[in-house]
């Protein structure tokens, strides 16, 4: 299902002559690779960011250090810097951005294994949203939370 949804993505982006990029934390680049397993994907991806550590984040996307400490990298304020510093990084017109507690363990009663946290940044503005998937284990969050991913990158084709 997901080599499917990618091959989406790579047709509607390349009609649309829309770039896309990533911000991956808990994925570890799953969303990039779901895009760039499609031969042709370079026409639409040019480059992801994993940024499984606060140091990455900071560095490579512009998350404030208050962000982080106020909110926690599973947070939306979190999610939505991350979408807008690839964005920029990456000069693209479209970036997701995901940040979870994929398991097992780690998770506390304020963040639960399973819960991510997307944010996608487009010309339009950001979006943002929390999701629960409960706990799946680490394999299975991680594909949800992909699958996820991607299905933000389809919708924000629809609409740009």
């Amino acid at each position: 299902m997901t080599e499917v949804l990618a091959h989406d993505i790579l047709t509607r982006a390349r009609e649309a002559g829309v770039t896309v990029t990533t911000a991956e934390s808990c994925t570890g680049g799953m969303v990039a690779a779901a895009l760039t397993d499609i031969p042709g994907s370079s026409d639409i991806f040019h480059r992801g960011m994993i940024t499984y550590s606060d140091a990455a984040k900071q560095e490579m996307l512009g998350v404030h250090a208050e962000s982080l400490q106020v909110h926690g990298a599973v947070s939306e304020p979190v999610v939505v810097e991350m979408a807008e510093g690839a964005r920029i990084a990456a000069s693209a017109d479209i970036a997701v951005a995901v940040s979870g507690v994929a398991g097992p363990g780690g998770g506390t009663d304020l963040k639960p294994e399973g819960r991510v946290c997307f944010a996608l940044a487009t010309a339009s503005g950001t979006q943002v949203e929390t999701v629960d998937f409960g706990a799946l284990g680490r394999a299975n969050v991680r594909a949800a939370a992909t699958h996820h991913a991607l299905e933000l990158i389809r919708g924000a084709l629809d609409v740009d």
